[in-house]
């Protein structure tokens, strides 16, 4: 008789599949930093309440965004190097949030130059050590995110929104993270600290611009360009959910692991429906409700980042899923949704992660084939 597992007692596809799926969700118990992700929580309820209290939700998700991200960008250290180092971030993250919301109405040819040049030079970062250069993937994927935010809401024509508020508001974020580090250095005897994400990249070591760096810089420039092209030339409805897609499934590295690339497309789906299902339930509603409902959603997507900072190094995939549901929720609610809605946001999602993979897989084939050369730190 046959087995059940296939010829020769070989596990059969349902058990490839079942173990894939155990090492894309397996947990690392020790990756859980609850002090950390409350912490982030403790201090995005301040720009909520803020927000909620002038009447200007809009503009959340540019103050969230900066907070986060310069939380994460802190270099640690004594306080000048601490100080300076995120000032220059802010006020980088500043220009390009200007930059986004500025062009967010222009002719998508503009759009996709600008998003190749901001992505090529992130990727040539990596020449400034690796810290550097993960400061730099971080403001280009804000920089997608907020010109994603932008298109979508000069075509919702439910709300309107300042470019110089984004601006003040993604400001407000960073300078609170600022104020907060000096307030604990003070009461810490103003002695060094540590980096607060200590997971991430520290090294500042310059290193040469070798062809796989540039070939890695150019390639990703090219197909996070490419999908605003696709998303912004041919007008696809919610279709800017492509390229915030892609240029968060892209690895910092031709050497795309395959457990990775499953961790990041499985995450993004399930972030992606997750925040389709969330976005329904506004839908058929208006008035006081709608207001109520919107308003709840928004702090949805708050524990959904908290849970994101919570778990980042318990388990990548999970970790994905809720960073991609509360950006899409708060990037999705400026504009009605329905069925189809929900269903072109989903299905662009998945041609964004699934192209950002391909590219990434077949250049890292070509890379083994010419020798195996170094590649960016990840």
């Amino acid at each position: 008789m046959a087995r059940v597992g296939g010829a020769g007692g070989r596990p059969g596809h349902g058990g490839k599949v079942g173990a894939g799926l155990a090492k894309v969700f397996a947990l690392a118990p020790e990756g859980l930093r609850w002090p950390r992700g409350v912490l982030f929580l403790d201090l995005a309820l301040v720009p909520l309440i803020v927000f909620w209290a002038v009447g200007h939700e809009v503009y959340l998700l540019s103050a969230l965004f900066g907070l986060l991200f310069t939380l994460l960008a802190d270099p640690g250290g004594g306080l000048g190097q601490r100080v300076s180092g995120m000032a220059v971030f802010a006020l980088l993250g500043a220009g390009l949030t200007a930059a986004a919301f500025a062009l967010g109405a222009a002719a998508w040819g503009l759009l996709t130059l600008v998003v190749f040049a901001v992505t090529l030079t992130a990727g040539l970062a990596a020449v400034f050590g690796a810290r550097r250069f993960a400061a730099a993937l971080l403001l280009n994927i804000w920089f997608v995110i907020a010109l994603a935010l932008a298109y979508g809401i000069r075509h919702s024509g439910r709300v309107t929104s300042l470019t110089w508020a984004q601006v003040l508001a993604w400001t407000g974020g960073a300078a609170l993270w600022i104020v907060v580090s000096l307030i604990g250095w003070l009461i810490r005897g103003r002695a060094e600290r540590p980096r607060p994400i200590a997971e991430l990249p520290g090294d500042t070591s310059r290193r040469k611009l070798t062809p796989p760096l540039a070939v890695f810089a150019l390639i990703r420039a090219l197909t996070v360009a490419g999908t605003v092209a696709l998303a912004f030339g041919l007008e696809l409805s919610h279709g800017y959910w492509m390229p915030i897609a892609a240029v968060v499934a892209m690895k910092p590295s031709l050497r795309q692991a395959a457990l990775v690339s499953a961790q990041r497309l499985t995450g993004a789906l399930i972030g992606a429906v997750a925040a389709a299902l969330l976005l329904l339930v506004p839908a058929a509603l208006s008035g006081f409700r709608l207001v109520v409902t919107e308003r709840g959603l928004e702090v949805v997507a708050l524990v959904l980042f908290m849970h994101g900072v919570v778990i980042r190094f318990w388990n990548y995939a999970l970790y994905s899923a809720a960073i991609a549901a509360g950006v899409l929720i708060l990037v999705g609610l400026p504009q009605p949704s329905d069925y189809a809605a929900e269903g072109y946001r989903v299905l662009w999602t998945l041609c964004g992660v699934g192209l950002a993979l391909l590219v990434l897989l077949l250049a890292g084939l070509l890379t083994r084939r010419a020798g195996g050369a170094s590649h960016p730190p990840s």
